[in-house]
């Protein structure tokens, strides 16, 4: 008996969830492990959401099979979410798709557009369901960078003229996650240009959409002129609302797209719970406050953690969006690798980070910071940060 399977055989050992494993580990010992790894909020949703939920799930006829795009009303939300946010038309019963969060959606996608060796181009480092969801269907990967510099046309170009065969999908994400860099507008435009011209699908994962700073809101890759004829676009409840248990996503944009997710959702789930569907519609529907509120925190909570970390010795440049820092490993212990220093920022600071490596082969020389601890935990993490910079014989501020 073959045990040897073909899909399994294709995924790499997930280097996360190494230290994933003993930071769970240092916990069943009693550690108090400052957990800065796992994009996990750690807020509950607005109150009437809750009790949404709990409403709707009293009714007799809620426990049954729901639909797998979506229930009508939230579909409609999610379309006048992206009238009232981005000005962007969308039609609730043919542009939207409701998905299991947008990591479930990626990869249902992948499995209805991709066939076994096409080329798919995407970031490096990137978010692991960016990539492994078209390995996972069967395509090869070529990446891009994330920077969108003048490197990244370049490689875009080079890539459409050298690798065979001609890749068939671009997979973009604003703020990125891990290295929450942001575009703008005319990033988008001339991307939509260049898909058009390359006749190349281009899939957005937009999950941190409402979590900018410094005033400047992220845009969406449908605003830019004809984007619907070749994007489909990602968006999640879990950051926005602290929902992130919840599973609510979305995909919205190229019809074509949108049909071809909705037929291969039919065939593998009926849906989330339909008491969770309606409780998303009264976030999308209700008082938006918490948009601000969390906005404000993520922010606040990024400058004590610049600042504090800082004073640790070890400068992180403040990310413009997103929950997350992406930070270069300190100068003096950067031969260690980012996974070696992941573990031991665990075992000898007690602070969880996840290794850049683990993103991507680009993703080397960094780890990715979470901002989901409080601001005294932030700053207890930097403390303990700053004694272990300290046994290993680095000079930190105020030594």
């Amino acid at each position: 008996m073959d045990q040897q399977f073909y899909r399994i055989k294709r995924l790499p050992p997930y280097v996360i969830a190494e230290v994933n494993a003993m930071r769970a580990a240092a916990r069943a010992e009693g550690r108090d492990i400052i957990d800065l790894g796992m994009g996990n909020p750690d807020l509950p949703p607005p109150q009437h959401v809750i009790d949404k939920l709990c409403e709707v799930a009293q009714k007799a006829d809620a426990h049954g099979y729901s639909q797998s795009k979506g229930i009508p009303g939230l579909r409609k939300a999610q379309a006048n979410y992206y009238q009232n946010r981005f000005g962007v038309d969308i039609d609730p019963e043919t542009e939207v798709v409701v998905t299991l969060g947008s990591k479930e959606g990626l990869a249902s996608l992948a499995t209805a557009i991709t066939a076994p060796g096409d080329t798919i181009l995407a970031p490096n480092p990137s978010y692991p369901i960016h990539t492994f969801g078209f390995i996972l269907a069967g395509a090869s990967i070529r990446s891009v960078p994330t920077t969108p510099d003048a490197r990244y046309w370049e490689e875009l170009e080079a890539a459409m003229n050298f690798t065979v065969p001609r890749p068939t999908i671009l997979v973009v994400n604003y703020p990125s996650n891990p290295t929450a860099e942001v575009v703008d507008l005319a990033f988008y435009e001339q991307l939509v240009d260049w898909a058009k011209f390359h006749k190349v699908w281009l899939l957005s994962d937009l999950a941190y959409s409402e979590l900018y700073y410094d005033g400047k809101p992220t845009p969406s890759i449908l605003q830019a002129k004809g984007a619907k004829d070749v994007a489909v676009e990602f968006t999640s409840l879990s950051k926005t609302y602290s929902m992130a248990g919840w599973r609510m996503g979305f995909a919205v944009g190229n019809p074509t797209l949108i049909s071809a997710l909705s037929r291969v959702k039919s065939y593998i789930d009926y849906g989330a719970f339909t008491p969770i569907q309606a409780a998303a519609c009264a976030a999308l529907n209700g008082p938006q406050d918490i948009v601000e509120k969390n906005r404000k925190l993520y922010h606040k909570r990024r400058d004590v953690m610049v600042e504090s970390f800082a004073r640790a010795g070890w400068d992180i440049p403040a990310p413009p969006a997103s929950m997350f820092a992406w930070a270069p490993l300190p100068e003096p212990l950067k031969e260690m690798g980012s996974l070696e220093f992941s573990k031991q920022l665990l075992t000898k600071a007690e602070v969880a980070v996840a290794p850049g490596v683990g993103y991507g082969e680009d993703g080397e020389g960094y780890v990715r910071i979470a901002m989901v601890e409080n601001e005294q935990r932030l700053r207890q993490a930097a403390r303990n940060i700053k004694r272990y910079f300290q046994d290993m014989g680095m000079e930190t501020p105020g030594k």
